[in-house]
């Protein structure tokens, strides 16, 4: 990862450097050309992992006023950046170029804190500079060798001699070494491992959308990671800069959001995830088949929300609904343990009977319950009906048992979450302890919605009973949570609101994603348009790069969205979650195990015309064209399968 301002110039303040590992490698990397800084022009992504800067230099005495020298910095998040001085005037350019260095080879963990520490001292290395730590070195070395190496100063200086029309290079080149044993960290996506999705292309009559969907997926693919044993089981790293790592329950949702292009990653994620499944353990431990996972602040009017809990509910439907997009049956069968383990954690996680924070032991729970949130009811409901279908399938004992337990919390649910008001009523957010409701009204209503795919392209019988789910589609769609941009984590007309607050009014842009698929299945197209127009304004103003979230303040025309300073950008949610956003507009939904494909895109055609190429059901390619008044026609799928549509 590299971060520095736009005008390239890496100074050491805050977030500046070149990182590896979770290591700040370089810290510094000021570049004077003549003793001057170049003028400032230009700096921009050309990849999410590639960035250009541009700036110029005037020669002292020169009489034009244009600039005779420009100079260009490609930088790459590798470490590698290369330096090209042009000389567009009408004499030879004779000057010094300096690059001033330095490291502190901090971790990211105490630079998101804010601390800095000094510097360490610099030692000449052939063609270059070195620094030292105690457990870290850090190399910078350049190509051409540098005329000078200051050690003290931490410089590297060339006596340029430029001619009119001509330009000189340097390549600089920032390496990380580890001292000592231990174990490997994951690592990026390796060479030669191919990405694990098929180029999609995206044909619209909304140039917003054909820009957003392949930035999104570059966004992605960098922030792919492998163990360093499993070069080929990649999965998605949370977000840079701040969750440069493997989170479950974000890498599940990457992995869930992008199936419609392959189930590869799918496949890669579940089985890593599957290898840091919690052990059996002795009484007082977290349950065997807990996935890791922190609480997470859920914002002033809801008690924390467990990850862990989030990503183990969610393994199961990842791999039932990758099993319905064409994971083939044996990689399917070999995470089934998995599956069975996250189940059983399941079936003696509830506390009043909801369920609860699974982390947290069996005895803790009875004696201290905590809240039962509202989403938690809907991913377990989904997760048992998934284990159910997977059981049958593959001839494992139980599958009646979890529809039975579904169809109980479902009416549990219905019986004691449901807030009757003069609105026509809304479910709590949670229950707290002893039943009490917690009528917050928030984003994560959308999870509601989000009832699953299974068998025949259908879904599941979700919390709600169709009026219900009426309500609180228009809730999603009303103001207080549409903001114009997307859905607001917390109501704006709650007392706590904070449009800048992670979940007190922030826009998530993976909720929004969800509401957009969730309201069109329901139903509610417009609804589900309205929000689409959010994103995709949004979009427009980012440069097709979505962050992880952005301010909930109203939308203004004319004016873009407000940044949310602690926002990762690119964040895998929001990435694969802006994908998700468009595809889903299609309604293809596959049964590669009963060889059939059912295609219902939103016949309000929000995008207008659209044409998807470069899908994969069953592995095979599969577009399908969408027209203005939402009629598909499927123009390439597999033989295999057989198609319909209603």
């Amino acid at each position: 990862m590299a971060a520095s301002g736009p005008d390239g110039q890496l100074r050491g303040h805050g977030l500046h450097g070149f990182y590896r590992s979770g290591i700040r490698v370089l810290a510094r990397l000021e570049l004077r050309l003549g003793g001057i800084e170049p003028l400032p022009l230009q700096g921009t992504l050309t990849s999410a992992a590639e960035a250009r800067f541009l700036g110029a230099v005037r020669l002292p005495g020169d009489p034009d006023p244009d600039p005779a020298l420009t100079v260009e910095r490609l930088r790459h998040a590798d470490g590698v950046e290369t330096v090209t001085v042009r000389n567009t005037g009408s004499r030879p350019a004779r000057l010094p170029l300096e690059l001033a260095m330095g490291t502190d080879l901090g971790p990211m963990t105490e630079i998101a804190a804010g601390l800095r520490s000094p510097d360490l001292p610099s030692q000449v290395q052939s063609a270059g500079l070195r620094w030292a730590g105690q457990t870290h070195s850090a190399t910078v070395t350049a190509k051409p060798s540098p005329h000078a190496v200051l050690a003290g100063a931490g410089v590297l200086r060339w006596d340029l001699e430029v001619q009119p029309g001509a330009r000189w290079s340097v390549e600089l080149r920032t390496e990380l070494e580890i001292s000592g044993p231990g174990p490997r960290p994951p690592g990026g996506r390796g060479t030669g491992v191919p990405l694990p999705w098929a180029e999609a292309e995206v044909r619209c009559d909304d140039p917003r959308a054909e820009l957003l969907v392949p930035r999104s997926l570059d966004a992605l693919g960098r922030l792919l990671l492998a163990d360093p044993d499993r070069p080929t089981d990649l999965y998605a790293a949370s977000g840079a800069p701040w969750r440069f790592g493997l989170a479950p329950a974000d890498a599940l949702w990457a992995a869930r959001l992008t199936l419609p292009l392959g189930t590869r990653l799918a496949a890669g994620t579940l089985r890593a995830l599957a290898r840091r499944q919690q052990p059996a353990g002795g009484p007082g431990q977290r349950p065997e088949g807990l996935l890791p996972g922190a609480l997470r602040h859920a914002g002033p009017e809801l008690p924390p929300s467990c990850t862990a809990t989030e990503a183990t509910l969610l393994f199961v439907t990842v791999l039932a609904e990758a099993w319905r997009w064409g994971l083939p049956r044996q990689e399917v069968a070999e995470l089934l343990p998995a599956v069975e383990r996250a189940l059983g954690t399941l079936r003696a996680g509830l506390v009043d009977g909801f369920v609860t924070d699974l982390s947290r032991p069996v005895e803790d729970r009875s004696t201290n319950p905590p809240a039962a949130r509202s989403e938690v009811q809907a991913q377990a409901v989904r997760a048992a009906l998934h284990g159910a279908e997977l059981l049958e399938a593959f001839g494992r004992p139980g599958a009646e048992e979890w529809r039975d337990w579904a169809a109980a919390l479902r009416s549990r649910f219905r019986e004691r979450f449901w807030i009757d008001d003069l609105s026509g009523g809304r479910p709590a957010a949670a229950l707290a302890v002893g039943g009490r409701p917690l009528p917050a009204v928030a984003s994560s209503l959308v999870h509601l919605l989000d009832l699953g795919l299974s068998s025949d392209g259908g879904r599941h019988e979700g919390l709600l009973d169709r009026e219900q789910t009426r309500m609180v589609a228009q809730r999603l769609a009303a103001p207080e949570l549409d903001c114009g941009w997307g859905l607001r984590t917390l109501s704006a007309k709650s007392p706590r609101f904070n449009p800048l607050g992670h979940r007190s009014g922030a826009v998530r842009v993976h909720e929004t994603a969800l509401a957009i698929g969730g309201m069109a299945e329901a139903g509610f197209e417009r609804e589900a348009g309205a929000l689409l127009e959010g994103l995709l304004g949004a979009s427009a103003f980012l440069e097709g790069r979505l962050p992880e979230m952005y301010a909930g303040e109203q939308r203004i025309a004319g004016c873009p969205p407000v940044p949310h300073p602690a926002a990762c950008r690119p964040a895998a949610v929001s990435a694969a979650g802006a994908v998700h956003a468009v595809l889903t507009l299609a309604g293809v939904r596959p049964d590669v195990p009963a060889g059939r494909v059912l295609v219902r895109p939103a016949s309000t055609a929000p995008l207008g015309e659209l044409q998807l190429t470069g899908l994969r059901v069953g592995g095979e390619p599969f577009s399908v064209r969408v027209s203005r008044i939402g009629v598909a026609v499927v123009e390439e799928a597999s033989a295999a399968l057989q198609l319909g549509a209603r």
